[in-house]
């Protein structure tokens, strides 16, 4: 089966049949497309024909690697980096630098020679950011401790690969050898010794950060005048796939230069106009470069030299994992949390087969060590989705376990009330400090052992427990109360919580705590009326603020507050029909808009500036003190 519309045929089908079964399944979705890879590829059904055919096709889909790190660097401020250096120096260079190290002197040990030790060190300490990203996002857990030190992690070994590959060419001693040829790989400076090529390295990269700095937003500010979204969107493929060509000129990874210039346009004014152009480009072309690392698997290599790439491949993701729970365990992760940061990030990552090939260029590699190495990193990057599915679905769930038998243990509540509170962090606290500063106690449930500790020293009644626990809620008074209260940042936690009251205890009212509105989406789906977004009414206090400093009388700013909040509650339930649908609900989010807009306008027009001044605490101090000096 050949030709290009043959073999688009061919990928998309393999997606959609083994993707959808993958989430089905509960695997993600690089699971799915690496399994889809390996299914066509050469090793097993042969619709690609042979392991050059694959490796072409592998080359052509980094460009979804590209476009990701591209997407990552816009993300990233200079100022939120700096920020972020804890995490980056401290974790990230610490797991680079030990990795590196380990697998060096293991590599001495088995008398391989230094040079061809300190790459392959350097090349297998980078993990998968492709792979780690797509996981942390699909379980939603960016924002977790966990998800926070594995991005870490992944932007230090982003960074590192600049110092890795200028590195290289210092090496090797005169000319590059003959494998630059075999290699298939060529650029501007194949030919040059080592110290010219690390040299031009960061001549290239310097272009890239000059380019950033004053070429780009001149060239977006000018197509952005002619108001055609798709001649910015090419504008914005333009600049990946330029910065791309000119890293591969010096024979460089084009996703290095991708990243560096999304650093770059960081702060620019159309940084979120570029990440919603480029982001459906993004999410299917790493879908196929997961296919491609699929199809790219020797299997033929790995069954004959099976002890050894087995070996290796097992070796270096037992010894990733070890580092990495280390380094977790001196940042006090919890068990659970340390595990999926450990096995997250302990595969060999896609950078690993641009420093492969560019190592094979210099000579440093042979073919036949650069294929076993290959083999290791794709194989690497097929089993650790599975062992992330092994620990979310049998191993964590242990641990929780186990953790619930000790809970259920520590804690007996002695109190029922009418009002059942979930999560004490700082939502929680204030809310119920403020029922019990009105006369309603609540029962206070907590799932993490040290805030419970802290509060009880405060002098707050707090029972340790989980509230999705049937039987916790059932010992708390469940039956008795007439109200639940879920003050827990997380969703789907909070839908967990719906779902058990909704089967265990019909009768409890729900109230949801929603951070923003597409988290009050998901409870909206599933039928949750009581949702109150921790930001709206903060926004909303501080904007009547603002208009009572303005000049405008206290009732008329309270009445347009409650008329604004009534108006975005009944926005929501419009909105959250096309929350799928990006151009639909941009296009309704104006209209609601406008016409909120309008509504308000209307009624201070019409309503609230005759009578409003008598509910005017300064104009009633004014009168008072008016009368009491006559």
């Amino acid at each position: 089966m050949s030709g290009f519309l043959a073999n688009a045929i061919l990928y998309i089908l393999a997606a959609i049949i083994c993707v959808p079964i993958a989430k089905k399944l509960g695997m993600g979705s690089v699971l799915g497309y690496l399994f889809a890879g390996i299914l066509i590829g050469p090793y097993l059904l042969g619709f690609i024909t042979n392991e050059g055919q694959g490796q072409d096709i592998m080359h052509a889909t980094e460009f979804g690697v590209v476009m990701m790190l591209f997407l990552i660097g816009l993300e990233l401020e200079p100022k939120n980096l700096w920020k972020m250096r804890q995490l980056i120096i401290k974790i990230g260079l610490t797991q680079v630098l030990v990795t590196s190290a380990l697998v060096f002197g293991i590599g001495l040990l088995l008398d391989v020679q230094w040079q061809i030790s300190l790459a392959i060190g350097l090349s297998m300490a980078l993990s998968s950011t492709a792979i780690v990203l797509q996981s942390l996002k699909e379980k939603n857990q960016m924002n977790t401790p966990n998800g926070r030190m594995s991005f870490g992690v992944l932007l230090m070994q982003d960074i590192a690969v600049i110092p890795i590959l200028a590195l290289l060419p210092l090496l090797i001693f005169g000319q590059a050898a003959p494998a630059v040829e075999a290699s298939g790989m060529h650029g501007l400076i194949d030919n040059l010794p080592g110290w010219a090529q690390t040299l031009s390295i960061f001549a290239a990269i310097a272009i890239v950060v000059l380019l950033g700095q004053f070429g780009f937003g001149p060239l977006l500010n000018w197509v952005a005048k002619t108001r055609q979204r798709e001649l910015f969107t090419a504008s914005a493929l333009l600049i990946v796939v330029g910065i791309s060509f000119l890293m591969e000129l010096v024979g460089l990874s084009p996703a290095l230069g991708a990243f560096l210039a999304g650093v770059i346009l960081a702060n620019s004014p159309y940084k979120h106009a570029l990440e919603s152009d480029l982001e459906p480009f993004k999410g299917l072309l790493l879908g196929l470069f997961f296919m491609a690392v699929g199809s790219t698997i020797n299997f033929s290599l790995i069954f004959n030299n099976a002890s050894t790439i087995i070996s290796l491949t097992l070796g270096i993701i037992l010894l990733k994992t070890v580092i990495l729970l280390v380094i977790g365990k001196t940042k006090k992760l919890k068990l659970a949390s340390n595990l999926s940061f450990a096995i997250g990030l302990s595969q060999v990552g896609e950078f690993s087969f641009v420093t492969y090939a560019f190592a094979l260029q210099l000579g440093i590699f042979d073919q036949s060590i650069s294929d076993t190495l290959m083999a290791v990193t794709a194989l690497s990057m097929t089993i650790t989705p599975i062992l992330i599915v092994l620990l979310d679905k049998a191993i964590i769930p242990a641990i929780n376990k186990s953790h619930k038998v000790i809970e259920k243990d520590m804690d007996n509540i002695d109190e029922h009330n009418k009002v059942i509170l979930v999560g004490f962090g700082h939502f929680g606290s204030t809310l119920g400090r403020f029922l019990r500063a009105n006369g309603v106690e609540a029962t206070i449930l907590d799932s993490d052992p040290d805030r419970v500790e802290y509060l009880r020293k405060m002098g707050f009644k707090v029972y340790f427990g989980d509230g999705t626990r049937a039987e916790l809620l059932q010992s708390a008074g469940a039956n008795e109360a007439s109200i639940l209260i879920s003050a827990i940042d997380n969703t789907e936690y909070s839908i967990k919580l719906v779902e058990l009251c909704r089967e265990d205890f019909p009768h409890l009212e729900v109230m949801i705590r929603a951070k923003n509105r597409y988290d009050a989406f998901e409870l909206m789906e599933i039928g949750v009326e009581n949702i109150y977004r921790e930001h709206l009414d903060t926004s909303i206090r501080m904007g009547e603020d603002v208009l009572k400093k303005l000049g405008f009388r206290a009732h008329t700013v309270h009445r347009l507050a409650k008329q604004f909040r009534d108006y975005d509650e009944d926005a929501l339930k419009v909105l959250v029909k096309f929350k799928d649908n990006r151009d639909e609900y941009i296009s309704k989010s104006r209209q609601q808009i406008e016409m909120q807009e309008s509504l308000l306008s209307g009624e201070l027009m019409r309503k609230f500036s005759i009578n409003d001044h008598s509910w005017d605490s300064d104009a009633i101090k004014e009168a008072a003190n008016s009368d009491l000096n006559s």
